[in-house]
């Protein structure tokens, strides 16, 4: 008769993998380096692998402890959170929780200091911690790292994620007070002929605006490529580069930058929330999104009426 596995050595395979360290496993999980050096020779022979071995001072994961590390950290979330009380009511003056936000560049201003005026009044004992968004890697999702992300989703989103639409916008051009683009009609032919700051993060400098301009066989000469939109309206502001952000952002631009609508049509763009399912029903985490939610309802003029899709 096969023996069951101890399901408590989940929580141990998570912590040495995520640390490939004995020590650092064992202080993570408040155990004596001995004994946890036990639990990983009971791993070892849980699954027939070495797991960690050692290379100079250092401990190195095996192959099957890299096809391991992922499932181990996903099945382990699931453990803590299937194992937690769940309170029958949130008490939101007694919730004391870190939410870990990743929002972009500019947006995470506006949200913080919406979310925090909100939090302070009733939730107090909340922090919430606002990280960037450097790529659209799903990882810390699934690590439990990050609760929730703010932006427009890649077109290659993970299924798995639940994505709900916050806000459409559209992207509009900036151009420094007085520029000559401005004394007259703006045309596809004026906005090509002057010079451009693209914000990029993916290395892409060509975009929709592009796209449109393609139609009146015209094209953009790009002079400076950033990754953020205020460096690239601080750009606009000292020279005569025209830069390109959503509506959302002239709402923070000083009155020496002016927007205009762009003279040729772009698909709009949707900012959405997005979070792991493990969170779906989490008190807490629900309260989180409606805040949210709430806190971008006025961002643009095209925001989803209340009864839009529920998330997916």
């Amino acid at each position: 008769m096969q023996q069951t596995p101890d399901l408590n050595l989940l929580v141990a395979l998570d912590a040495l993998l995520t640390e490939n360290s004995v020590a650092k496993a064992a202080k993570r999980l408040g155990l004596s380096e001995s004994a946890m050096s036990r639990t990983l020779t009971r791993l070892r022979e849980a699954t027939g692998d070495q797991l960690l071995v050692r290379a100079g001072r250092v401990m190195i994961p095996t192959p099957r402890a890299d096809e391991l590390r992922e499932r181990a950290r996903e099945v382990a979330l699931e453990a803590r959170g299937l194992l937690r009380p769940q309170p029958a009511e949130l008490d939101l003056a007694k919730l004391e929780r870190n939410f870990t936000l990743r929002v972009g560049d500019g947006l995470a201003e506006i949200l913080a200091i919406r979310l925090i005026k909100v939090t302070a009044a009733s939730a107090p004992n909340v922090c919430l911690h606002f990280v960037p968004k450097p790529d659209k890697d799903i990882g810390p999702h699934r690590e439990g790292l990050i609760d929730l992300e703010i932006g427009v989703p890649a077109g290659d989103a993970a299924p798995e994620l639940r994505i709900q639409a916050l806000f459409h916008d559209r992207f509009v051009g900036v151009a420094r007070a007085g520029h000559p683009l401005l004394d007259k009609p703006i045309t596809p032919e004026s906005y090509a002929a002057c010079s451009h700051v693209v914000v990029t993060r993916r290395g892409k400098a060509r975009g929709l605006v592009d796209a449109g301009l393609a139609e009146f066989h015209l094209e953009r000469k790009i002079m400076a490529v950033v990754t953020s939109f205020p460096a690239a309206v601080a750009i606009a502001g000292g020279t005569d580069l025209v830069a390109l952000v959503p509506s959302w952002f002239t709402a923070k631009m000083p009155g020496s930058l002016v927007s205009f609508d762009l003279p040729v049509e772009t698909t709009r763009i949707t900012i959405s929330q997005l979070w792991h399912p493990r969170l779906d029903a989490d008190p807490a985490h629900r309260w989180l999104r409606g805040l949210v939610q709430a806190a971008c309802r006025d961002l643009s003029p095209a925001t989803p009426p209340a009864d839009s899709p529920p998330p997916r």
